[in-house]
């Protein structure tokens, strides 16, 4: 589309299944932000031992071995994160505005979350261009953090709300529950909906008459996605004579800290009605993930907590693989969109386990949702509407700044 962007790493080197396209420098580096928390030395230490301690070789080894994020254990990092100038990492902020206004003067600078909100007042006060945040399931963590964080942090968040010029989420579902959450006007908060590369997406295989049909799992291995309940519904499936042969397939990223979830379910499936038809295959690249997709006949990601967004569920409709989603969150809404899946109750497993049962046992149900999810994903999900909406919405913001000088 003939614009320039520059994609900037936070905390540690960009993490993606896609071509990796990020900038080489890491700003806020994992080890420097904690550090910068704990010791007050470190708040004045020289750039070049910041350059070390951020750099992304060492950065990656160190994520290697770490554990999962704990936001009881992070609260006052991110208090302080959220106080921005006045917080604890002001020294982080001053070398990424220097870095802007030095080497790269964009038009628009677009946050990944609202936990980075303390970045705007600096950012606007330095050079001025518009501000835009994005809305991505940040609240899930937020929600975990103990008092007296929780409350600070909540107060902040609404204070520094109003110095961003726009947020974006992915849905009207979050839209809705963020301009609430951060008390702003609804209208400040624009909807631009998931957009997939479609590229190597195709039809699905799915399996012959003679081989079990493949219930498929595709998020990271934590108890929040909801695996558990998945495992529980398909052991329940186990019971029911006239249900088709199947096996439950499972891949995603797996941290250190939810192990212990996955070998807790291996355990019980190894002693259990799915013994030897449970199969994890680890984290995948692109190729890798749109492979294990296509060789699935039904999809799940029974989420615990209401879903901001739902990548997999559409990235498996876009290869033409129904769906069973639990009706909250995002989900609703995008079924409605592609009619690519049918919903359950949310916990439900009983209910997940009948909906499953009803695409399994019904291959013309199950062909016509996902041909109606595929054509849903290539309407209304695809990158280039994202692109293109997202752009309008810089245009205008660039426009109306300009028209304030």
């Amino acid at each position: 589309m003939g614009e320039d962007v520059i994609l900037v790493p936070i905390y540690t080197p960009l993490r993606t299944d896609e071509v990796n396209v990020s900038h080489r420098k890491v700003f806020y580096g994992g080890i420097n932000v904690y550090m910068q928390q704990k010791w007050a030395l470190f708040r004045r230490t020289s750039r070049w031992l910041d350059w070390f301690l951020d750099h992304p070789a060492l950065l990656r080894t160190i994520s290697h071995f770490s554990g999962n994020v704990d936001p009881t254990q992070l609260g006052d990092l991110t208090v302080s994160m959220l106080q921005g100038e006045q917080g604890n990492q002001r020294k982080e902020l001053e070398k990424l505005v220097d870095w802007l206004i030095d080497e790269v003067r964009p038009e628009v600078v677009h946050l990944s979350n609202s936990m980075m909100l303390g970045l705007a007042r600096m950012i606007a006060e330095r050079f001025g261009p518009p501000v835009v945040c994005s809305l991505s399931g940040e609240d899930i963590f937020l929600e975990k953090l103990s008092e007296p964080f929780y409350s600070q942090a909540r107060q902040l968040l609404c204070e520094r709300a109003t110095e961003i010029d726009a947020f974006v989420a992915l849905n009207k579902y979050y839209a809705d529950e963020m301009s609430k959450y951060l008390e702003v006007p609804r209208e400040r908060v624009h909807v631009i909906p998931h957009g997939l590369d479609l590229a190597g997406h195709g039809v699905r295989n799915g399996q012959q008459e003679n081989e079990p049909r493949r219930i498929g799992f595709l998020a990271r291995i934590c108890a929040d996605k909801g695996l558990h309940l998945l495992v529980e519904a398909c052991e329940l499936l186990c019971t029911r004579p006239e249900c088709p042969a199947f096996e439950l397939h499972a891949a995603g990223y797996l941290g250190k800290g939810d192990r212990d979830y996955l070998r807790k379910i291996e355990s019980r499936v190894a002693d259990g009605p799915l013994a030897k038809r449970f199969h994890y295959h680890g984290e995948l690249n692109r190729e890798e993930k749109i492979k294990f997709l296509q060789s699935l006949d039904v999809f799940s990601t029974p989420t615990v907590y209401q879903e901001s967004k739902g990548l997999p569920a559409l990235e498996a409709q876009a290869n033409a693989v129904p769906v069973v989603l639990p009706g909250h969150g995002s989900f609703p809404e995008m079924l409605e969109a592609t009619s690519g899946g049918l919903l359950f109750k949310p916990h439900d497993t009983a209910d997940l386990a009948e909906k499953l049962f009803e695409v399994l046992s019904n291959t013309s149900l199950a062909k016509d949702l996902g041909e109606q999810g595929k054509l849903g994903i290539e309407n209304k999900y695809h990158v280039s509407a994202m692109a293109e909406q997202t752009l309008g919405l810089y245009r205008t913001l660039i426009t109306e700044k300009t028209a304030t000088l």
